[in-house]
């Protein structure tokens, strides 16, 4: 049966330009969602999972491509049922659909690269701040290590001074004298004496 008139034509055009609005305006709301998404969690480094929402944004693409899919069919059985005048208005609103696509596809397209760019961009980031992380952990470990040093060559040199105290003071003949009681060498400066007798000390 032939089609004389364009009112069921129009009525189906109208339900299906409709039907691409809504589904584009879909799309970009997705589109804008996880765009959102994505840039919050650029705010949570280092800590950094874009597993959830690059998950979601190609749910979106799938759902446009399958949406898309079912315009081209249902427009292909619309283009075969027409004729004349009929035809050629169904060929130009099927030309609107696939520009419609193609700007749909494009901005797909586009999501997709800035999500690609955003995770590297994300990714050298948070191994900068571990690498950051990994040489303070590593300098305040040498600090840590020198402060131990110093700290126990100051302790060795208060031992060594307290040692030394019982005989400063002293003459030589004195410290000749003490050195003398333990059978130590008596020759020597007033230094060497009082370090021979502290040596005796420590033993």
């Amino acid at each position: 049966m032939t089609i004389t008139s364009t009112e069921p034509y129009t009525a189906a055009t109208t339900a299906a330009r409709q039907a691409t609005e809504r589904g584009v305006d879909a799309f970009k709301k997705g589109a804008k969602s996880l765009t959102e998404q994505t840039t919050n969690a650029a705010a949570s480094l280092p800590t950094v999972d874009l597993t959830k929402p690059v998950a979601r944004y190609f749910d979106y693409i799938q759902k446009s491509i399958d949406l898309n899919r079912e315009f081209a069919t249902r427009w292909a059985e619309l283009v075969t049922s027409f004729s004349g005048l009929v035809r050629e208005q169904a060929e130009t609103a099927g030309h609107v659909v696939r520009e419609q696509t193609d700007a749909v596809a494009d901005l797909t397209v586009e999501q997709a690269a800035k999500a690609d760019e955003l995770a590297r961009e994300q990714a050298e980031k948070a191994e900068q701040v571990q690498r950051e992380q990994a040489e303070q952990a590593e300098q305040a470990k040498r600090d840590e290590e020198k402060a131990a040093k110093a700290a126990e060559r100051a302790e060795a040199k208060r031992a060594k001074e307290q040692a030394r105290e019982p005989y400063e003071g002293l003459t030589k003949a004195e410290l000749a004298d003490k050195l003398a009681e333990r059978d130590l060498p008596k020759s020597g400066t007033v230094e060497e004496l009082i370090e021979r007798l502290v040596d005796a000390d420590n033993q």
